[in-house]
């Protein structure tokens, strides 16, 4: 079985604050990919260059204390790709690709942050611009890849994705074209929503972020919007799915995912 864990840090720094990396050690996942490292090359070396055993590759963001992602394996990669459009979000560092090629298979872990709209109609635009240029990006490497996307992907796609859906349906995260971009990309694009696959009617106890204002954890008021997008022949393997909420590392909790899968 290989397990793999997704996790918005919220700041990575923050997260072994609250004792991300003793949970780690417990839950010894084959590999955690997390999202809003919030640090710089220099803040990660001697520190945070592994977490609980797991060596850490890294896509940090030109601007400081913002964004940035990394992923953290039990196994060595064959290759890492470190940015996907060259451009625009790469300087906010928001792609890692671990690969893991062999003669008989060519297989990707992505650990991936999509932008917010939240704080304003400028960033609401560059996620339009994102998740058109992303869903060609992710078709091209369905073409010759296997893979399994995790990240914050900051879109609940269905109603069931979230507590105060009516509420919500004119604010970012949950607009039309999101959730339709979505829908698109599962239906068109032949990817699999892995923890629905699993967990197909599930709504409360879905959700992996809550805000941080009104008690929204306490209500449990969430959003499910921490993913693992597989290629289907991967989806099919996956068994077990767990949103560990036991402890709060962040606003997020770790979506982790079990499959029957060697590497």
């Amino acid at each position: 079985m290989f397990t793999l864990t997704s996790l918005n840090l919220n700041g990575i720094r923050s997260a072994a604050s609250k004792g991300v990396e003793a949970w780690l050690a417990k839950s010894r996942p084959d590999c955690i990919c997390v999202q809003e490292v919030k640090a710089q090359a220099a803040d990660v070396a001697g520190r945070f260059e592994a977490l609980a055993g797991l060596k850490g590759y890294f896509h940090f963001a030109e601007k400081k204390g913002y964004s940035g992602v990394a992923a953290y394996c039990r196994h060595e990669p064959s290759d890492v790709v470190a940015g996907w459009d060259g451009g625009e979000f790469d300087a906010e560092g928001r792609y890692v690709e671990l690969r893991f090629d062999t003669p008989a298979r060519r297989l990707s872990l992505i650990s991936c942050y999509f932008p917010s709209g939240s704080s304003g109609e400028e960033r609401q635009q560059a996620k339009f611009r994102f998740l058109a240029a992303f869903e060609p990006h992710l078709a091209r490497l369905k073409a010759g890849r296997e893979f399994i996307l995790c990240g914050d992907v900051n879109i609940a796609h269905q109603k069931e994705d979230l507590k105060n859906w009516r509420s919500n349906q004119k604010n970012s995260g949950f607009l039309p074209e999101e959730r339709a971009w979505m829908t698109k990309l599962l239906n068109e694009t032949g990817l699999v929503d892995v923890y629905r696959r699993l967990r197909p009617d599930t709504t409360d106890a879905c959700y992996t972020w809550w805000s941080n204002r009104g008690n929204a954890y306490a209500n449990n008021v969430g959003w499910r919007l921490d993913y693992q997008i597989a290629t289907a022949d991967l989806a099919r393997t996956a068994r077990e799915v767990t949103i560990y909420k036991e402890e709060r590392f962040s606003d997020h909790a770790p979506l982790t995912i079990r499959y029957e899968l060697a590497i």
